[in-house]
């Protein structure tokens, strides 16, 4: 063993045994209490309310693929979050075939109402476009640009007008 790693383990165990010396606690239930799970929302149980979400079912898709993917201002371009979300979307379309989906293209006030629309347009599209890249079928879903008619959040901060820059993915079960 080389003799950095022996003084790194007699060290280590140095400092235990003070931190052990230092603890004046002399109430043992207290010691054997466990800790709280920390709230990080990355537990394997279900939230409140979601216990008996079946796979396959639009609520298994809302909470565990998710349908939003956002946008750059003024791009349809797919940037890397973006192909994630998208990845995990079409794994799941695949995996259940029973669904279609409709892709709703939004976008915020930054131009003409025409311009958004087409914009929006454009994003429902890109998305549809790479879903069908990754083995959804293209008869399985089809797209709507939205413009800025159905805004998340009505807002001139950056940091909130993001949410209105967005793709949604609807799961149907026939066409609209």
């Amino acid at each position: 063993m080389p003799a950095t790693i022996g003084f790194t383990r007699h060290l280590v165990a140095a400092a235990l045994l003070l931190t052990l010396a230092s603890c004046n606690t002399t109430d043992i239930a207290a010691v054997e209490e466990p800790a709280a799970a920390p709230m990080t929302g990355q537990t394997n149980d279900p939230a409140p309310g979601f216990e008996s979400v079946s796979a396959g079912s639009e609520e298994d898709f809302i909470l565990n693929v998710g349908r939003r993917t956002y946008f750059a201002q003024d791009s349809a371009t797919l940037d890397s979050v973006a192909r994630a979300t998208l990845d995990k979307q079409a794994a799941w379309l695949v995996s259940n075939p029973r669904w279609l989906v409709k892709l709703q293209g939004f976008a915020d006030d930054s131009g003409s109402a025409s311009k958004m629309a087409t914009l929006s347009q454009k994003r429902a599209d890109a998305a549809m476009t790479y879903l069908a890249s990754r083995g959804v079928d293209a008869n399985r879903m089809w797209s709507k640009g939205y413009g800025n008619d159905r805004e998340v959040r009505d807002c001139t901060d950056r940091s909130c007008r993001v949410q209105n820059r967005r793709v949604v993915s609807n799961l149907r079960t026939q066409r609209d």
